[in-house]
This record gives C-alpha cells, sequence and structure tokens, in this order.
C-alpha cells in the first residue's frame, strides 16, 4: 500500500535521512524504533507528506504524494492519512465530537454525516458519554482516544502515529495499544508508529530499526 523509495533529507549540512527504502502492507502494524536522531520522525512526516524529501519518491495506493501540490496534497492527505502524535493537539474551545468532525468537514462533509461517524468512534472506543466534554474535561487517556477517532473520520488508508502512547500511564498506554490491534483484526487497518514503547513494538507485525538516518534491521 505505501512505498517509499531513495528517501533522502537533510537540514543545512546535516543529513538525516540517507537513501531508506520502507514498505507497508495493507492491514500491517509497523513500528519504527531507533535512538534519539536516527531519523524515525523525520522519515514518517515524509511518508505523510507533511515535510517533503530532498530526493526519493513516496507512493500510497498508486499515488506518489512526494510529487502532489498544493491544494491537490492537502486533499489527498486528508482523505487517505489519519495523523495521531504523541500530545493529542485536541483544539480546547471544542468538544470531543466537534474535534472528531474537524478533517470531515474540511473534506466537505455534512455536518449530519460527520456527526453519525464521530459518534461511531466515540460508541466503538467507549466515549459515547464524553461526545459534548471539552478536551480539559477529559482524562488523558480519552484525550487520547479522541485523538484516534479524529485520525480515522475520514476511513484513511494508513494511520502514522509519531509516540502516541508517549504522554500516556503504563495503563493507558496498553489500553491504546490494544485498540490498534482491535483496529487493525476488525477492520484492516494499517498503522505505521514511531515508538520507543517496547511493548508496542513487540505486538507490532514488523519492527523497523532505524540508525544514523538508514534502516538497520528489520524483524
Amino acid at each position: 500500500m505505501l512505498k517509499a523509495t531513495g528517501i533522502k533529507k537533510a537540514y543545512g549540512n546535516l543529513p538525516i535521512l540517507k537513501g531508506v527504502d520502507f514498505e507497508v502492507s495493507k492491514g500491517e502494524i509497523v513500528s519504527i524504533i531507533g535512538a534519539s536522531g536516527a531519523g524515525k520522525s523525520t522519515l514518517l512526516h515524509i511518508l505523510g507528506s507533511l515535510d517533503t524529501p530532498d530526493s526519493g519518491v513516496v507512493e500510497l495506493k498508486g499515488t506518489k504524494i512526494s510529487k502532489l501540490k498544493g491544494d491537490l496534497l492537502s486533499a489527498f492527505r486528508n482523505q487517505n492519512i489519519g495523523f495521531i502524535f504523541q500530545f493529542h493537539h485536541l483544539l480546547p474551545e471544542f468538544t470531543a465530537l466537534e474535534n472528531i468532525c474537524i478533517p470531515a468537514f474540511i473534506a466537505k462533509k455534512s455536518k449530519k454525516d460527520a456527526e453519525k461517524r464521530a459518534y461511531e468512534l466515540l460508541d466503538l472506543f467507549g466515549l459515547k458519554d464524553r461526545a459534548e466534554h471539552k478536551p480539559n474535561q477529559l482524562s488523558g487517556g480519552e484525550q487520547q482516544r479522541v485523538s484516534v477517532a479524529r485520525a480515522l473520520i475520514n476511513n484513511p488508508s494508513i494511520v502514522l502515529a509519531d509516540e502516541p502512547s508517549g504522554n500516556l500511564d503504563s495503563a493507558n498506554a496498553t489500553a491504546l495499544h490494544q485498540l490498534f490491534i482491535n483496529l487493525r483484526d476488525n477492520f484492516n487497518q494499517t498503522f505505521v508508529i514511531v515508538t520507543h514503547n517496547d511493548e508496542l513494538a513487540k505486538i507490532s507485525d514488523r519492527v523497523v530499526t532505524m540508525k544514523d538516518g538508514l534502516i538497520s534491521t528489520e524483524l
């Protein structure tokens, strides 16, 4: 589903990625691990079209997303890629329901359709009674589940997660990891996850280790 070939990226004179080749199949959970500075987050951002490579190609479902520009790129990203970050980035003035709906509204879906899908996700994640709560009324685990629901609202082909459990206690981290497994098993959802969490890496289908801007091992 996702294929990156020869990805290179430097910031000034500092090379971060030195020619990375990477593939992900549909319904696969792939964890990317490695020391800080190995290039994990940079690669994830390039895979998600949040950053552009200096050279190399990223293809998602046959579309060369590294060649898309402007509105075409934004629309493709919105419809095909979900993002989860360590810090949930929920908008504090909006309710859980409204936060989840934002990507659907950007995709110009109707309020009725967006809210119907958001309520389905809230119910799936055990958050139905939190729909009208704002982020400061939710626990850390609940906030992160809302951010997962937001990532899934447009039924993306792939979800990219950067340290998704890094800001959670062990119990909430374990619950989040199990949620990823359930989404893969029940909906064939695809994930690429940058993580330092050994537990999450162990339950992934595949673990890719990065070192000095390259993939060093793949298990």
